[in-house]
């Protein structure tokens, strides 16, 4: 397995293995040593990048706001490795009332200032590596939301920015601007990206179809080609659609287009020696022409262990093409 090769984020100086461990759910599903174990394998595998947000888990029973930070800043104390660990986590959500009551210019400047001051406590460090905005606000400029964080980045308390769920032409826009002043711009985005094919006209999260969510199309992956802008792809397995036992929101990927791809995800992975469908999914995300780097969302330490087994698959152009095309 080749899990413990990293790789450089472009326009950083941050590397970081090809699967994200993304932690949503640390501090509700799982808590103390159930947690840390989860950590420390995926850990032992080589695997150094982190995802988690200002918002999660606050819809969650057994969970709430901040929840997942702080369980992961659990973590980094208990194994002493901030230092060699990548911490991404994202701040700047709209109000999702009730269980996560926001302002309503929530990228403003002084909302960005209180979401980073809020993170950086409950997972008890110094800086962040890459702090992404959660959504974005079209009735803000760029000007004024590339100001606010850029205020973040001068104090040393964020060193490099991403976007998540933000288009294309936001984010272009955002980085010209940037640009322009000498100032940091995103160096990454966070999207829904995975080889199925939903039947919503919206990406999902965990409660369902949700408009301020943004899902790659066939022009964005075309772009991230030319422009070699990376991604971190979040429900990159379509909640277990490709797995043996598919969760809840699978069945919003049930259609003939998907079907057609997990069988051939399946065949390929026969053919490779033995992989399963889902590491097959993960590797044809890694395979494209741009640094990808699928989220790992799962509790389930098995389901942990055949996740990093995507990272010693190695597609073809043409192999990718035919899992999507056929």
């Amino acid at each position: 397995m080749t899990a413990r090769s990293l790789y450089r984020i472009p326009s950083t100086d941050l590397d970081v293995s090809g699967l994200c461990y993304g932690v949503m759910q640390f501090n509700a599903r799982v808590r103390g040593d159930e947690m840390r174990a989860l950590y420390r394998m995926y850990r032992a595998a080589g695997g150094n990048f982190f995802d988690t947000a200002h918002a999660y888990n606050f819809w969650m029973k057994t969970g709430g706001p901040g929840e997942s930070e702080r369980g992961l800043g659990e973590c980094l104390k208990a194994f002493g490795d901030r230092d060699k660990v990548v911490i991404a986590t994202k701040g700047g959500h709209p109000d999702f009332t009730p269980g996560y009551s926001r302002p309503d210019d929530y990228l403003s400047p002084e909302s960005i200032a209180s979401d980073v001051s809020d993170s950086l406590e409950r997972l008890g460090i110094d800086y962040i590596d890459v702090y992404l905005l959660h959504r974005d606000d079209p009735r803000r400029t760029v000007a004024s939301i590339m100001d606010g964080l850029n205020a973040q980045v001068a104090r040393g308390r964020v060193r490099h920015l991403g976007a998540s769920n933000w288009a294309i032409p936001r984010i272009e826009e955002a980085n010209a601007y940037a640009a322009a002043r000498g100032l940091s711009g995103f160096v990454i985005a966070q999207q829904q990206w995975s080889l199925a094919e939903s039947n919503d006209p919206y990406p999902l999260n965990l409660r369902g179809p949700d408009p301020t969510c943004y899902r790659l199309n066939d022009a964005d992956v075309a772009w991230h080609t030319r422009k070699g802008f990376p991604v971190m792809a979040y429900t990159a397995t379509a909640f277990g659609y490709f797995g043996e036992n598919p969760g809840k929101n699978a069945p919003h990927y049930e259609n003939a287009v998907s079907r057609g791809r997990r069988d051939r995800a399946a065949k390929l992975g026969r053919e490779l020696g033995g992989f399963s469908a889902n590491q097959i999914a993960l590797a044809y995300l890694r395979s494209h022409p741009f640094p990808a780097f699928p989220i790992l969302g799962t509790m389930h330490p098995e389901h942990l262990a055949d996740a990093l087994g995507a990272l010693a698959i190695t597609l073809t152009d043409a192999q990718r093409t035919w899992l999507r095309d056929g």
